[in-house]
């Protein structure tokens, strides 16, 4: 059975879903859990693009029919073990020949439902991007850098409250060094599509925490809508000395290459000040990484004050913050909740 649903629909389905349009497109964003199983390559699809442009749709089809062909039978091969009770959902971009043309031949393969997606990728885009502008009850977490705010947002969700971890979801930690030892960053474009699916299992009703950042977390960009909400909510900033965040940052950094250390203080080394980038680096060679933590976290402190400042003073709370006791942080960031 083939039914075409509308985007509220079709994302509120369980059944596997196979994203059909090419490997780019998908890397560039894709619904989060959905499959890839491209109907062409890119390069098989810049060939049949050309051609609807250049010489109209009937000879880009037939391209298109000769390219798929031979593809056919590993299709639905993959699409099976995906979808072994033969229930499945399927888009392309716009939810045209391509999801249209894989549908039918799922269908006629035998499968129980097909279910593709009205407007395909596009719709859900469109989608993303009113959910993004919805209102939502922000809790911010803030601190300087070092002050362990992502572990705290782990013992607010160990605690019961509910938690998005922007850092995570950005595979950063939002400065210089944010790379280091994490994965490949998403596009902005899938950021988006992963904050959403993060809101989903919320409600957005009820109080959300997210730790403060600038609206760039490395490359990927926080949707406009939504870090205008997170500059608008209370701030809670914790409040921690110096030398216990420089302490926390030796343990976190100091298991990682130095050249990669090194990398990242130069990128940073005129905003650091010529002076401190050098005898960061020279701290560094000789592993004297609490040193390279004081000097960087001066310039970080200067940054990040810089910012609070453009927030509304009677929305920011301040709480002292020890890095031996973050659950306490947790507890007291709960029962401190309502009252900046």
């Amino acid at each position: 059975m083939l039914r075409q649903l509308p985007i509220s629909e079709f994302i509120a389905s369980d059944l596997p879903v196979i994203d059909v349009r090419s490997p780019g497109e998908f890397s560039r964003g894709h619904i989060p859990g959905a499959n890839s199983l491209p109907l062409f390559t890119d390069e098989e699809r810049a060939v049949v693009g050309t051609l609807y442009k250049q010489q109209g749709r009937d000879v880009a089809v037939l391209e298109g029919l000769r390219i798929v062909g031979p593809k056919l039978a590993t299709i639905v091969e993959q699409a099976r073990a995906l979808a072994p009770d033969g229930r499945i959902r399927v888009h392309c971009w716009r939810g045209g020949e391509r999801s249209g043309s894989v549908a039918w031949l799922l269908d006629k393969s035998g499968f129980a439902e097909v279910l593709t997606l009205k407007g395909g990728y596009k719709a859900f885009r469109n989608h993303v991007q009113t959910e993004m502008a919805a209102p939502v009850d922000l809790r911010v977490l803030g601190g300087y850098t070092g002050t362990g705010k992502t572990e705290t947002l782990g013992h607010l969700r160990e605690l019961g409250q509910q938690v998005i971890d922007l850092e995570a979801l950005a595979h950063h930690k939002g400065s210089s060094f944010g790379a280091i030892g994490e994965l490949p960053q998403p596009t902005t474009e899938h950021f988006e599509n992963l904050l959403w699916s993060a809101m989903r299992s919320l409600d957005t009703a009820k109080p959300i925490w997210v730790e403060d950042e600038s609206m760039m977390i490395g490359r990927a960009k926080i949707h406009d809508d939504f870090f205008a909400q997170m500059r608008a909510a209370n701030l809670f900033f914790a409040e921690m000395p110096l030398e216990e965040r420089a302490a926390r940052l030796v343990v976190d950094y100091g298991k990682y290459p130095k050249e990669e250390l090194a990398e990242a203080l130069t990128r940073i080394g005129k905003r650091l000040g010529p002076q401190h980038c050098k005898t960061a680096l020279e701290a560094l060679a000789v592993d004297d990484l609490l040193t390279v933590a004081i000097l960087t976290l001066t310039y970080y402190d200067k940054a990040y004050l810089h910012g609070t400042m453009k927030r509304d003073a009677s929305k920011i709370s301040r709480l002292p913050a020890t890095a031996s006791d973050l659950r306490g942080l947790a507890e007291r960031l709960i029962a401190h909740d309502g009252q900046p």
